[in-house]
């Protein structure tokens, strides 16, 4: 048994997790010296830290999407990983792979179909943590947000809030080259700097210095078509108001929802207008049948953007498991540039 730094869950959070109270960072011993039968030890090089696992720390009888993490228990998520042992012919020791395995320096895996681990095709010799961000489930969400349901036409004016996070950096960029007018909202002047000057974007506001409604009449005087919602909210309200005839709200999360109570969540007043303006409203999670069919077009587009230069992310890195709970927190709070990535060494 070796110890092993590990990422657990320790206690259900009533709001935001405070590091060390409810997500913390512990030492756990586990077997990486003999292999599960038909299964593999992975020494995880990169993990990545998403909202969604927000959801996941609640207690087990509330029904979701997700399933909880049982109270100390390790978190689990994306990682790429190199194979340490094998015991199984599909998988080489030292193959590099993508596997949902526990966010520590080593795990265990019985069964690499249930963890879905696949060897990772890298054709263009990209750096590891791509497949993560662009080549991961951000960039998933983004191509399938924009092609399965906001399915953007030239001169379409779409917003996006959240627009600098790892999902919707990708969705501008996919938007612009759809030929859109693209604005984003995101918290911080730094970002929305990030957004107009590196990105493309159009336009973009802070919200914490203007406020959805009073942005979207400045910046969008005849309205949105696409709305890419991240946030729901004050945000999703005022792109009600403004939606013109016909068009599209795709729901791709609502991250300050995550961490709080049904009764504290801010309301939506102009729920009319999708009636009146004949709206469609489509959330959709990542991963459900029917994803996977999108998975080649974006790995193979994607990579090559990357490699020529012409799709560009950004990640908050931080290195080794000592800083990861904090870095989880950070992340849900909005202080994360682009996608939160761990790497192990």
């Amino acid at each position: 048994m070796a110890p092993v730094k590990s990422l657990v869950f320790k206690k259900i959070p009533s709001g935001i997790p405070v590091a060390g109270e409810h997500i913390a960072v512990e030492t756990r011993h586990v077997d990486i010296d003999t292999t599960p039968d038909g299964g593999l030890v992975l020494e995880i090089l990169y993990a990545a830290l998403d909202p969604y696992q927000r959801g996941r720390m609640r207690d087990p009888r509330i029904p979701l999407y997700c399933p909880a993490i049982p109270l100390g228990d390790n978190f689990d998520g994306h990682t790429i990983a190199k194979v340490f042992k094998s015991g199984t012919s599909a998988f080489q020791v030292g193959d590099v792979v993508h596997a949902h395995a526990n966010i520590a320096e080593y795990a265990r895996i019985e069964d690499p179909s249930v963890a879905r681990v696949a060897k990772v095709h890298n054709p263009y010799n990209l750096p590891l943590e791509m497949f993560l961000v662009a080549l991961g489930l951000p960039g998933c969400a983004a191509w399938t947000g924009m092609h399965e349901f906001a399915k953007p036409q030239a001169g379409e004016v779409i917003f996006i809030s959240s627009a600098a996070s790892a999902v919707g950096s990708l969705a501008g960029q996919l938007a612009k080259r759809m030929g859109c007018t693209v604005i984003g909202s995101t918290g911080s002047d730094e970002k929305l700097e990030w957004l107009i000057k590196d990105l493309g974007f159009d336009a973009g506001f802070n919200y914490k210095n203007e406020s959805p409604m009073e942005a979207l009449a400045r910046l969008a005087p005849n309205g949105i078509n696409i709305y890419f919602d991240h946030v729901g909210g004050e945000q999703l309200d005022a792109a009600l108001y403004y939606m013109v005839p016909d068009g599209r709200i795709v729901a791709c999360g609502m991250i300050p929802d995550y961490s709080l109570h049904p009764t504290e969540r801010t309301g939506v007043k102009n729920l009319l207008h999708i009636v009146v303006n004949r709206l469609t409203m489509k959330g959709y999670i990542v991963g459900e049948p029917g994803y996977p069919e999108y998975r080649k077009d974006h790995q193979e587009t994607f990579q090559k953007w990357l490699a020529e230069g012409s799709l560009k992310t950004k990640l908050s890195m931080t290195v080794g498991m000592e800083p990861a709970a904090q870095t989880f927190v950070d992340m849900l709070v909005g202080n994360i540039v682009g996608k939160a990535v761990l790497k192990m060494k």
